[in-house]
């Protein structure tokens, strides 16, 4: 320790008298710095290398803590997807609920058009019943009555119109099952099979839906 102490002095002294005065004094003073100083990093190198086993090898809390972790993000992952399902299936309901309240809206009136339709028939065959030869100023009565048949025929065609009920009088069209109902087939010449010859009764449509099929008679092949 001496010797020790004696090199210390010696480098030292052209450059730190007073520190090697020190080391003079009290020769020990670097032997305990010394031990302190390799004390410090054995410690730290002891808690550096528990540090790191500790992150190679978890404990056992920290795995029960992963493993929950896991569940929780599976559970919530479930949940989500359940959730997402259920907004669908509202919005589903709620597009379904708004097209049957549309359609109530449309098509409520449906009974009560049919039967006004009867009314608009018998004004029908009450206009066409008159003959036109006996529409005269010599018969103010009858004319009067005629006038006013005709305005209220239409009269009730305008409110049918307003409410999207409109006439099917299908002569020369196509034959269509939907709109049209066959009362009888028959061959005419000049006519084209498949088209309608002739109307019986009027048909009527209720916003683009056939409320009543027009009674009508088809071309067939000769």
């Amino acid at each position: 320790m001496a010797a020790v102490a004696q090199c210390v002095r010696v480098a030292l002294r052209p450059r730190y008298p007073l520190l090697s005065f020190s080391l003079r004094t009290s020769p020990r003073l670097l032997c305990v710095a010394t031990q302190q100083k390799n004390t410090g990093q054995n410690l730290e190198e002891d808690q550096s290398h528990s540090q790191n086993e500790q992150k190679v090898e978890p404990s056992s809390a920290e795995k029960i803590l992963i493993e929950e972790k896991a569940k929780l993000e599976e559970q919530l992952k479930e949940v989500t997807d359940k959730y997402k399902r259920a907004l669908a299936d509202a919005e589903n309901v709620r597009q379904r609920s708004q097209k049957l309240v549309e359609e109530a809206k449309l098509y409520g009136i449906q009974s009560f058009c049919k039967d006004l339709l009867e009314v608009a028939d018998i004004l029908e065959k009450a206009t066409e019943s008159v003959p036109k030869e006996e529409i005269k100023n010599e018969n103010p009565h009858l004319k009067s009555l005629y006038e006013g048949l005709v305005m209220t025929e239409l009269q009730i065609q305008k409110v049918f119109k307003k409410h999207g009920l409109l006439r099917l009088n299908p002569v020369g069209a196509k034959f269509d099952p939907y709109e049209h109902e066959a009362l009888f087939h028959a061959p005419m010449e000049g006519k084209e099979p498949g088209t309608i010859a002739l109307v019986s009764k009027i048909g009527y449509k209720l916003h683009g839906r056939t409320l009543r099929p027009a009674l009508v008679g088809v071309v067939k092949d000769a």
